[in-house]
């Protein structure tokens, strides 16, 4: 199929028995009975949707992933331990053991020296299940230090470096100097879900990191639309080949800026003519970006990402303010035991609320962030319906959706999420998500396994057997 094809016999919008004619990547026409020499697609009454975009993802470190050791389940240094080994043991002599989804779990932080007790005969880096903490064996310290250490490389009181890199992706990727990892299969897998868009919201993006993913979509290798943001300058993409995003702003709890450095940041944002989007975990990584806001001043689009904790309060700020939250309800399901156990009694309510934003008027847009939650919209989809953990518990009930607005968490567009859901109508592009039976159906029981068909400017980049 080149982009002119003709679905028949597909739902759209509660109504049964509609053909959707495609041209050069646009549909054209919607009726019922409708004729043409395209190549035909049969909808076999299935719901037709506008393909879903996932608002928050990390794609070469999602891609990473798939050769790595997971210890997302891993409650105990000692299963840390058999894990690394197992896959020690697999590996050819000298070469990269890389581990994601450690969590100290209560425990003393790991450093060079326990992960050496682990392995200690090929380089071994595990990354913290935040994302913001590298953590090396001495054979990958030997591989990557040199003089003069930048800050982001933690030292001990002697000044040897203690294995712990925060917030050091660019400069380890530097070191490393490792090809990237394709992205084909991560491109797959998000087609099998329904998904045709993507904002890779990677403060380490810049020009280079541009050029590859510009690459992968010029060989084939990532099917998708991506919107891209940066943590600082980046020129828009010639030939529109991805969408220039909102300038990503990384804060930690533990080490806020002065809130004059942060307005300045936004005062280049907007100089560079672009959104800023704040990743804010805790309450004071939002209080400090609703201060930051409020002194400096928000523009339609500005973003928090994840909304991790939100008191009513801070809700009302962000409402006036204007900002956009987008969320990951994911993180019920799969951490959601964990912050029953860890986080303070008085935040469990309002943990990535979803409800009580959508209430106050705030324009609400899910993510995945994946790797650091499964790239499944529908998952995401169940939990903000569902709001119970792994572990069967209930958390923050009040905070439910209904399955519609689960679903419109991932049809904003990419200049608006959590704004007006996209629709399938002529002129719209031909990015669609066609499902194995009406919609009732399947939001009855959110599951990536109702897609029948994902197509991108009217290509299919997924079809089911």
């Amino acid at each position: 199929m080149t982009g002119d094809v003709l679905i028949r016999d597909v739902e759209i919008e509660g109504r049964s028995g509609r053909d959707v004619r495609v041209a050069r990547g646009r549909i054209v026409e919607i009726g019922a009975g409708l004729s043409g020499r395209e190549p035909d697609l049969d909808g076999r009454g299935g719901a037709l949707l506008p393909g879903l975009i996932d608002h928050h993802i990390h794609l070469f470190a999602l891609a990473a992933q798939a050769a790595s050791v997971r210890l997302d389940q891993a409650g105990s240094v000692t299963v840390v331990a058999r894990a690394l080994q197992a896959k020690a043991d697999e590996l050819p002599p000298g070469a990269w053991l890389r581990a994601t989804g450690y969590t100290d779990a209560g425990a003393e932080l790991l450093d060079r020296r326990a992960l050496d007790r682990m392995v200690i005969d090929r380089p071994v880096r595990v990354l913290h299940r935040t994302g913001g903490l590298w953590i090396l064996n001495s054979a990958a310290l030997a591989l990557v230090i040199a003089d003069p250490m930048p800050d982001c490389v933690e030292r001990d009181a002697q000044g040897r470096p203690t294995g712990r890199i925060w917030r050091g992706d660019d400069w380890l990727r530097s070191r490393l100097a490792a090809s990237p990892p394709s992205l084909a299969g991560v491109s797959a897998e998000l087609a099998r879900r329904g998904v045709t868009g993507v904002t890779d919201t990677s403060v380490t993006n810049d020009q280079a990191q541009a050029g590859v993913f510009a690459g992968a979509m010029a060989s084939g290798q990532w099917r998708q639309r991506l919107m891209l943001m940066s943590g600082g300058v980046l020129k828009p993409s010639y030939g529109e080949a991805w969408r220039l995003g909102p300038v990503k702003v990384i804060l930690d709890d533990d080490r806020l800026p002065e809130l004059a450095c942060f307005r300045e940041t936004i005062a280049r944002a907007r100089q560079w003519g672009r959104r800023v989007a704040v990743h804010c975990v805790a309450a004071g990584e939002l209080a400090l970006t609703l201060a930051a806001f409020g002194d400096a001043g928000s523009l339609p689009g500005d973003r928090i990402e994840h909304g991790g904790v939100i008191h009513p309060a801070a809700a009302a700020e962000i409402a006036a303010l204007g900002l956009t939250v987008v969320t990951q309800p994911a993180f019920i399901a799969e951490r959601g035991d964990r912050y029953v156990a860890e986080v303070d009694p008085g935040d469990l309510d309002h943990l990535y609320p979803c409800a009580s934003l959508m209430r106050a008027g705030i324009k609400v847009a899910g993510g995945s962030d994946a790797p650091y939650a499964q790239a499944d919209p529908w998952s995401a989809m169940a939990t903000a319906v569902s709001r119970v953990t792994r572990g069967g518990q209930a958390l923050g009930l009040h905070e439910r959706v209904g399955p519609r607005a689960a679903l419109n968490l991932f049809l904003g567009d990419f200049a608006d999420p959590g704004g007006p859901p996209r629709r399938v109508q002529v002129g719209a592009p031909a990015d669609l998500c066609l499902l194995r039976g009406p919609l009732e159906a399947a939001l009855a029981e959110p599951d990536a396994s109702w897609v029948a068909a994902t197509l991108v400017a009217g290509q299919p980049i997924y079809l089911a057997s």
